[in-house]
């Protein structure tokens, strides 16, 4: 989603704190930018196809009294920046209408641009033509959108300035000269505003009024879609593949013989079986009630919750809101792989849910760059065991999650890791053997990394090409996953038992979005997961599904015929995401399912 910012006051505000705004607006988001500007009793308007801090130097922010921003991650849509204008309604926007298209239906109208924000503004304009009330237009907006709504809309014409948010995600605080608005609280704060507070329901402040058409001046010209579309199907699916090879699986579960250091005993029982100790046992809720309860506050945000927009996050936060009882803000790291599926449910839950989401969103250009450069690497020698690099840009997670805890003053987080997914093959293609004793999905352990990083040395030896710039991108993410020290640090599933069936039909009371590609719920909100699961199933005939799946048959969840059944369906290629990951880094599918194709198999054909 987005940031938003603003100041409204009766001078200008020092270029300190108009810096210190941009800034931290650009952290939630700076794929494009927008400013509305009132300078010399006039307003002009200001979009681009790049960062805030950028189209900030083009304009004269250090002389206006009055100015609004938008630093943007672009979700749905690419051509229409905002500000988003219909019928002089201005609508500058954090998070996204998911409904959009069912909304249009209901006020009778026809959408005139691509963007979902659209909506908002007809909404507006809509209500004030019937003769409403300003003040009212925001319960118009909250009656007919689903989603996270933040926003900032100037009525230039009737010198007015309308903020309102139906999740938090929006603070107005005071200066001497004037109020400051941001989508965060932290930097009001460090502006030393007075009397910070949360925006919900409608706040109508006066601005300058001004009748005549406000201009709008454009810098567009991006050279790739951040925003590559889902395209269902195609003539190039046709090269996917999808061997079912007849290999000996475990008479327990359904891990095959392909499977890295997996041996059978005499009735055929893999060795992972026979050393597994149940994860899916979680201690008494009460211990958790009792941990958090130092943390609880009279009023605030209380709790931090990682948040993907995943069905594990997704319902980690039902269960902190609805059974802990806790005020949660969300926490979101989006490197470039989080799909606008993934997106969208962030927006539905938070939205819905009333809950803050905070957004740190890296250089989406540099890190999908940076997964080019290790794809091509790969590609030239394909391993197994180096196919881990392509997701290893989402590890600054860990290091941002230590920010979040700065910023809010919020000491407690919340995981919500799934425990049973666990999956040693992708060390173990590398040469690594099974931690059997290991008890999370995210350990520490320096010698056990020490180990990985030679080994995954000695392999990257083998293709030159991941000696790139995005070495020490990769290995700094590392380091803040496995080696720094987690503090007031609690997984929710440690004490709520995870159960599949009852995890989906929690989600699907909030309208959860589930992927037309395949018909698992997991991992459907990641770009990388159909490529690299197909890449090792090809391979060696299983992917994390099947570990997945043989956890949930240990722990009696399911029966080994059922879980075979499942990977049956779960392994076939999933062609639009595997497309969508394609584009988005920028190469091309055909040669690049080709060479997967080729790859040696781990198994006898």
């Amino acid at each position: 989603m987005c940031g938003l910012f603003g100041y409204v006051g009766t001078t200008p505000l020092p270029q300190q704190g108009i810096d210190l705004l941009i800034r931290h607006s650009e952290q939630r988001g700076r794929d494009s930018s927008g400013l509305i500007v009132h300078l010399d009793h006039r307003y002009s308007a200001f979009r681009a196809d790049f960062a805030i801090t950028r189209l900030a130097r083009k304009t004269n922010l250090g002389a206006a009294s009055v100015f609004l921003g938008h630093s943007r991650l672009i979700t749905n849509g690419l051509n229409d920046n905002q500000p988003v204008v219909r019928d002089d309604v201005f609508v500058l926007h954090n998070g996204i209408v998911v409904n959009h298209e069912r909304v249009w239906d209901d006020l009778g109208l026809d959408p005139r641009q691509q963007i979902d924000t659209e909506v908002i503004a007809a909404i507006i304009a809509q209500h004030l033509a019937e003769g409403g009330e300003l003040a009212e237009a925001a319960a118009k907006v909250f009656a007919h959108c689903t989603g996270i709504v933040a926003c900032a809309v100037a009525l230039p014409r009737l010198g007015k300035l309308l903020l309102f948010s139906n999740n938090g995600s929006l603070y107005l605080g005071h200066t001497e000269t004037g109020q400051v608005f941001a989508s965060e609280s932290y930097p009001l704060t460090q502006l030393g505003c007075a009397d910070v507070k949360q925006v919900t329901d409608a706040l109508v402040l006066d601005v300058p009024a001004d009748v005549a058409a406000v201009p709008v001046q454009e810098w567009t010209g991006r050279a790739r879609d951040l925003v590559p579309p889902l395209v269902l199907s195609g003539a190039e699916e046709n090269l996917l593949t999808y061997e079912q090879p007849d290999l000996r699986r475990c008479t327990r579960c359904v891990l095959p013989e392909t499977m890295p250091y997996l041996t059978f005993d005499d009735q055929g029982v893999c060795n992972y079986c026979l050393h597994y100790k149940p994860r899916n046992n979680p201690r008494p809720k009460e211990e958790l009630f009792d941990l958090v309860a130092p943390y609880r506050r009279a009023e605030g945000n209380e709790c931090i919750i990682p948040f993907s927009g995943g069905r594990d996050s997704c319902y980690a936060l039902h269960l902190a809101v609805h059974e802990l009882g806790m005020r949660p803000v969300t926490y979101t790291y989006d490197w470039g792989m989080v799909t606008d599926l993934g997106r969208r449910n962030i927006s539905r839950m938070c939205g819905e849910l009333g809950v803050e989401n905070i957004i740190v969103a890296d250089d989406i250009h540099k890190k999908r760059d940076y997964i080019a450069r290790n794809l091509r690497a790969w590609l030239k020698s394909p391993h197994l065991g180096m196919i881990s690099i392509l997701t290893a840009g989402d590890k600054h997670f860990f290091a941002h999650v230590e920010t979040m805890k700065k910023q809010t003053g919020i000491g407690l987080n919340l995981w919500g890791i799934n425990p049973l997914e666990v999956t040693h093959f992708k060390a173990g293609f590398l040469g690594v053997p099974p931690d059997f004793e290991e008890k999370r999905v995210y350990s520490h352990g320096a010698m056990k990394q020490l180990r990985y990083q030679s080994l995954r040395f000695r392999a990257m030896l083998q293709s030159p090409g991941y000696f790139n710039r995005s070495l020490w991108d990769t290995l700094s993410g590392e380091y803040y996953r496995s080696f720094t020290e987690k503090t007031d640090y609690f997984h929710i599933f440690d004490y709520w038992r995870w159960d599949e069936r009852e995890v989906d039909d929690t989600l699907d009371l909030y309208d959860w979005e589930r992927a037309p590609d395949t018909q698992t719920t997991w991992r459907i909100g990641d770009g990388t997961a159909a490529f690299y699961n197909y890449a090792y199933y090809t391979a060696a005939g299983f992917s994390e599904h099947d570990t997945f799946r043989s956890n949930q048959v240990r722990e009696g969840d399911l029966t080994r015929a059922e879980a075979l059944d499942l990977v049956k369906i779960e392994n076939q290629p999933r062609y639009a995401n595997i497309k969508w990951y394609l584009d988005a880094v920028g190469l091309d599918f055909a040669p690049t399912i080709r060479t997967v194709n080729a790859m040696p198999r781990v198994y006898e054909r």
